[in-house]
């Protein structure tokens, strides 16, 4: 189980939405796209795996990896000490996003966290975020301008510098700075004690995150998966991301 034609089974967790005026979940096609064109299968996670006990857990010994995506949600931020509401809560999706990491953490399995996904393993692991980077007025603008076509929303615009030594930095064969795009509003403010910084933007905020003490967690608050064939880190990201899920699947077997 787990392997579909060879290829790994990648766990994707979705949004709730709407489609027309019935409640939904959804998952972008870019996310998708991505793990296919590195070699897994996507299978979309909802957020009922959560309502009936073993259901989640059940459900992750077919899995290999599982990408947390990004999102237009935010997570509430009672989940990591800060006050007041979040006009754009997805609590549904918290639920079932701190589920999958708790259960990928004590099963060693692959993941793979983008944007809201790299908030989500900051916040599992004890960290804390900065609600509105932008009225901080400590770093730059990191929000994307919506008014503007995808393409120019996605564009690179600023770089960030991998640490030496680091898991991205090995990944990628370098320490060399590259650029990304932004598309955030919030951004971690504290790792909490078990993540690795693993890239920082020009501004000094951090930029990805890992878990040393796994053998593949990693985190970005940029978008790769956002036509991650033209984009040679992107691609080699996902990669990575399947090798090991092919690796994990390899060593679940009995």
């Amino acid at each position: 189980m787990g392997i579909i034609f060879d290829k790994p089974l990648i766990g994707v967790v979705m949004c709730q939405n709407f489609i027309g005026s019935h409640a939904g979940q959804t998952v972008h096609n870019k996310y998708l796209d991505a793990i296919v064109l590195a070699g897994g299968v996507p299978l979309p996670l909802p957020h009922q795996l959560m309502q009936a006990p073993h259901l989640l857990e059940n459900s992750m010994t077919v899995l290999d990896g599982i990408l947390l995506t990004g999102s237009p949600s935010n997570i509430e931020p009672w989940h990591y000490g800060a006050d007041g509401k979040e006009a754009h809560a997805d609590p549904a999706r918290d639920r079932l996003a701190f589920g999958l990491i708790t259960h990928a953490i004590g099963k060693k399995m692959p993941m793979f966290g983008i944007c809201r996904g790299l908030q989500e393993l900051v916040v599992a692991n004890g960290g804390a975020l900065y609600r509105q980077l932008h009225m901080t007025h400590l770093f730059q603008e990191h929000r994307e301008n919506d008014a503007l076509p995808l393409d120019e929303q996605y564009a690179p615009v600023h770089t960030v510098q991998p640490e030496v030594d680091g898991m991205l930095s090995q990944l990628l064969g370098s320490a060399e700075p590259f650029a990304v795009n932004s598309l955030h509003g919030q951004g971690i403010r504290e790792t909490g004690p078990q993540l690795r910084i693993e890239a920082r933007a020009p501004d000094g905020l951090i930029e990805a995150v890992s878990l040393p003490k796994h053998p593949f967690a990693l985190a970005v608050q940029w978008h790769p998966e956002w036509q991650s064939d033209r984009d040679s880190v992107s691609r080699r990201l996902f990669e990575a991301f399947i090798q090991a899920a092919v690796c994990y699947h390899k060593e679940k077997q009995p």
